[in-house]
């Protein structure tokens, strides 16, 4: 097959995922993108531009794969000539109903943090079917329907939502573990060495780790830290006053290659996850496949992807329990920690790329 995979935010988890899923697929795979800056605005207007773009293109695709960044509806008006009975399915990284707003948000303020999420509904009621990275993705996608729904006052969308979910389906996220895979040993730490390799953004929560850190030093429990990651100028200072506390016990803060990266994280011996928003959670993932601890709050995706009736040790209910477990992993000996690699080694390509690939020839059979 000849699939046309359109990403208008063609960076981060975004790229590596097209870039992955283009290397590994047995089908044809062709990129369409534009750089991924300005997301706000690559959701208004990407698929104009893309539109136009593909238009000027020969080629004539099986399939077009888009993803949510893009208005697929407006897309789909603009080349319908063109794209004739070529089915459509947009793969949902995220989806902006459950996008966490700042409170001083210009757009919350203004009262648009709606219309983003209405994007992305138009979206997926104009393709042909629609794939989710998580369950909770997907859950929370139609909760946030159904929050606008209610809100309609008048011809509510009730059938039609119903309607939508017939297409709609969960498709992990396919990710280049075995690239995380290392030759040389690495020696056992005597002191823990704690994790932290996600944004220092809001919707992360750093501040809450930070203050669970500080409560596990001042009872003067030994441990080391690496922050992994770009930080701007802005989430430094936010969170200096934290930082500088905890200078002492920090090994590596900021931007690192891939190689010192991969290093780190078999370095590594406990990830405290503290996060309010996760659709999927690859730097989790990437953690616990390198033999890291998780620590994770019993919400968001977490729950169906690591089933805490089954690994309750590594959930925690609040930021208290979030303290005590973290407190008595560091205590610890490296060599007594459960490894929990086998729960995310399914996400590794060489596993999901069969389910990509089998689920687009299914696809094109059924239409």
């Amino acid at each position: 097959m000849k699939v046309l995979l359109i990403e208008p935010f063609y960076t981060g988890s975004h790229k590596q995922w097209a870039d992955h899923l283009k290397k590994y697929s047995i089908h044809q795979i062709t990129l369409l993108t534009l750089e991924g800056k300005f997301w706000k605005w690559r959701m208004y207007g990407s698929a104009i531009t893309l539109a136009r773009q593909f238009n000027e293109i020969d080629n004539q695709y099986d399939l077009i794969l888009a993803t949510d960044m893009l208005d697929v509806s407006t897309f789909i008006s603009l080349v319908r000539e063109k794209l004739g009975e070529t089915p459509v399915i947009t793969y949902f990284h995220e989806n902006q109903f459950a996008y966490p707003w700042r409170e001083e948000s210009e757009d919350k303020k203004e009262k648009r943090d709606v219309h983003y999420g209405m994007i992305n509904y138009q979206s997926a009621l104009a393709s042909d079917c629609n794939l989710y990275n998580s369950e909770y993705n997907m859950k929370s996608f139609f909760e946030g329907i159904y929050k606008v729904n209610q809100l309609m006052p008048d011809n509510k969308h009730d059938k039609i939502i119903d309607e939508l979910k017939r297409k709609c389906h969960v498709l992990p996220l396919g990710m280049d573990l075995s690239s995380l895979d290392i030759k040389e040993d690495l020696l056992i730490n005597e002191t823990p060495i704690i994790l932290w390799n996600h944004r220092l953004d809001h919707d992360k929560k750093p501040e809450e780790f930070f203050l669970c850190l500080l409560r596990i030093k001042k009872e003067k429990i030994p441990f080391k830290l690496l922050i992994l990651g770009e930080q701007t100028t802005k989430q430094k200072k936010t969170y200096s006053a934290y930082i500088e506390k905890l200078q002492s016990n920090i090994i590596h803060m900021g931007y690192c290659s891939k190689n010192e990266y991969r290093k780190f994280l078999h370095m590594a011996d406990i990830l405290p996850v503290t996060s309010s928003h996760d659709f999927f959670g690859i730097s989790i993932a990437e953690a616990m496949y390198t033999g890291v601890i998780p620590l994770l709050p019993k919400r968001l995706s977490y729950i169906k992807m690591y089933n805490p009736e089954e690994n309750h040790e590594i959930f925690y209910n609040n930021e208290e329990e979030l303290y005590v477990k973290l407190k008595k992993l560091c205590k610890v000996k490296s060599s007594n920690r459960t490894n929990y690699k086998k729960l995310v080694q399914k996400y590794d390509w060489s596993n999901m790329i069969i389910k990509y690939d089998q689920y687009f020839e299914q696809f094109k059979k059924i239409l």
